[in-house]
């Protein structure tokens, strides 16, 4: 059963909006563990070693996706599947073919740390140069004005999940890069999101994150209805640092029912209570007409370990890896979150 204790609303990744000063530092700036550089299975791994051959090459299997959910998977990344000649892609594992770009690191992203039995590398983001304002955080995603056809699974629709691996590598929330003080956090650690019709490359449809709720750093899904309407969030009760130990792999999920106006959070298959930040009608589902459905318009992109994917701006960056990313179009039940864990743990053919 949820918590419903009522939270104090923050679209707290709203790009302009920190942390309030007098959060406490505990609770913003966490050195989680060894710098990037001195993790000795953080080793680059290059195009050819993880590019892959013959037939699996044009008809992925997605071995590593519990049977049950492959048909409703758009969007999937193992980060094993480098566009042939481009390692600074990576090819989608899902039905719709969004190929993604790994943002300012190119294939040096791709490391040697495996979430699960059945891989073999993930995704490092991080900072480059917290200290400076500029635009080389490593993060990846895909970002388009027009919208990114591919993704059209997202455009009017009812439900969506995001499910992936995640691993915090060094300290979280980052430095902010734009502002001038040399203590300043972001008040949230971008994981992964499908963005609006209307983004500027940070406002999200879905979105798994650690935001700032009510003074503390939570792990929340974040959902968004109409495009330019109101986010509403479902916020973990447990320590984000609970949820999320450093230099662990954790498997999280977060659904969105559009329709029903409902969200839910899992970790590594089981349930997290939690409580949402609104008790209004953001997503303005109540009354007619039905179905209640997401904008009639294609998503501009997907957002994976902070915002702009277009390299525009640093936002909220992650110092984390990442793992078998998965975006699908339904909101997946509780015992099919627990059977993907451990489809995955088991290391099913």
């Amino acid at each position: 059963m949820r918590d419903h204790h009522v939270y104090v609303s923050h679209d707290a990744a709203a790009p302009g909006r920190h942390r309030p000063r007098g959060l406490p530092a505990a609770l913003v700036a966490v050195a989680l563990c060894g710098s990037f550089a001195a993790a000795p299975e953080a080793q680059a791994v290059t195009a050819a070693q993880t590019a892959p051959t013959g037939a699996s090459a044009a008809h992925p299997s997605r071995p590593n996706v519990f049977p049950g959910l492959r048909r409703n998977l758009v969007a999937s990344y193992d980060f094993e599947h480098p566009a042939p000649g481009n390692a600074a892609k990576e090819r989608d594992q899902g039905r719709s073919g969004t190929d993604i770009d790994l943002v300012n690191g190119g294939g040096s992203m791709r490391v040697r740390d495996g979430a699960h039995p059945g891989s073999g590398t993930s995704l490092q983001t991080r900072q480059i140069n917290p200290t400076l304002s500029g635009n080389d955080d490593w993060k990846a995603g895909t970002y388009s004005e027009t919208g990114v056809n591919t993704l059209s699974a997202f455009n009017q629709a009812k439900q969506a999940t995001i499910m992936g691996w995640f691993k915090t590598t060094g300290q979280n929330p980052g430095l902010n890069s734009n502002t001038s003080a040399p203590d300043d956090r972001y008040n949230a650690v971008g994981l992964a999101g499908v963005l609006t019709g209307t983004s500027q490359g940070h406002d999200v449809r879905a979105l798994l994150e650690v935001i700032n709720v009510s003074g503390e750093l939570r792990v929340v899904a974040l959902g968004r209805r109409v495009d330019g309407g109101k986010s509403q969030t479902f916020a973990a009760n447990e320590d984000w640092q609970s949820v999320l130990p450093p230099d662990e792999w954790v498997f999280l999920t977060a659904t969105f029912d559009f329709d029903e106006g409902t969200m839910a959070l899992y970790k590594n298959g089981r349930p997290l209570d939690g409580a949402y930040t609104l008790t209004d009608d953001p997503w303005e589902v109540a009354g007619a007409p039905e179905p209640d459905l997401t904008s009639a318009t294609d998503p501009r992109g997907i957002k994976i370990g902070g915002s702009f994917p277009q390299n525009t701006q640093e936002q909220n960056p992650c110092d984390c890896r990442l793992d078998d990313l998965m975006f699908l179009d339904r909101a997946v039940t509780g015992k099919e979150v627990l059977q993907q864990y451990r489809w995955a743990t088991k290391n099913h053919p």
